[in-house]
């Protein structure tokens, strides 16, 4: 416990100035010490345990939408930064979407419903699999890697790409879908909800997603070193959650144009394409990821269970 305290002193002026960032005048933070101390400070000592100096440990943080994972994920970079003095880069898998422009191309190609970023499928697989083969060589040359801007609904300008001028000791890669697994193909005969129903009839974007799961993003994931789950209760739970999310982004955003940012009917849209990947991981994930992390309902880590590797 001890040196829990110690890390804690260490860090917790930078953690504090990060979750005040995060917060609104209605929305604050609660128990954040404790969530610093009994969950996050462990798993980095977990993390820090295995990395090693010779190539990047590549962690995988994934949980449903709204669940944290980027709060999260950026207070474990500061901890892994700040007490272990490890080289952190933290990116996210939405920064690796297709451009507007093949994501159109695939929805007149294959299904209308590609055109919607989010799932397996959507993302440049290829330009992932090249950053982490980039990230592990010996001889480390500065990479250069695309940055999403959700508002365009494309990738931002090559000047704000982000630039790794050094190897990395610790890649955090972090998204919704990551280290999901493919499911039966009879299973996704049975439609989960509205939007399966009325445009997925013959089941072509939901086989589609699938077949990516357990081809290009199987060998994807399996890169990954260790995994991280944030498990929330159920899907109604994650869709609250992410309304939230939205308003506080309205919040923080009163003077961009008010169409930038989802309608509740958007949002619950918009997740109904992540729902059957969402469900699927909520009774997987808890089998094979490292650590889980359960959530309450008042969205706070409540347990963590690890598992050996």
């Amino acid at each position: 416990m001890q040196v829990i305290d110690k890390c804690f002193d260490k860090v917790k002026k930078d953690c504090f100035k990060f979750i005040k960032l995060q917060e609104t005048s209605t929305e604050k933070f609660s128990d954040k010490e404790e969530m610093i101390k009994s969950f996050l400070i462990p798993v980095c000592f977990s993390i820090a345990k295995k990395a090693n100096n010779k190539k990047p440990y590549l962690v995988g943080l994934a949980g449903g939408q709204g669940t944290g994972k980027t709060t999260i994920s950026s207070i474990i970079k500061i901890i892994l930064e700040k007490y272990f003095k490890l080289k952190v880069f933290k990116i996210s898998i939405d920064d690796f979407y297709k451009t507007r422009k093949e994501r159109l191309n695939l929805s007149k190609k294959i299904h209308p419903m590609l055109m919607t970023r989010g799932v397996p499928g959507t993302h440049d697989v290829q330009m992932m699999l090249n950053f982490f083969k980039k990230a592990k060589s010996k001889n480390f040359k500065k990479i250069e890697l695309p940055k999403f801007n959700k508002a365009i609904d494309d990738r931002a300008p090559k000047k704000n790409y982000y630039k790794i001028k050094e190897k990395p000791d610790v890649i955090i890669f972090e998204g919704w879908c990551v280290g999901a697994k493919s499911e039966l193909n009879k299973t996704l005969e049975k439609s989960i909800n509205s939007l399966e129903k009325t445009y997925d009839q013959k089941f072509t974007w939901r086989k589609y997603v699938n077949q990516q799961l357990k081809t290009n993003y199987k060998k994807l994931y399996s890169q990954l070193n260790c995994m991280i789950y944030l498990k929330a209760k159920n899907f109604g739970l994650l869709q609250k959650w992410r309304l939230k999310q939205e308003h506080k982004l309205w919040l923080k955003k009163k003077r961009v144009s008010s169409n930038k940012i989802m309608s509740k009917g958007d949002v619950i849209n918009f997740m109904q394409t992540y729902q059957r990947i969402t469900e699927n991981m909520f009774k997987k994930m808890p089998k094979y990821a490292s650590i889980v992390l359960n959530l309450n309902s008042n969205h706070q880590i409540k347990s963590a269970v690890y598992k050996n590797k």
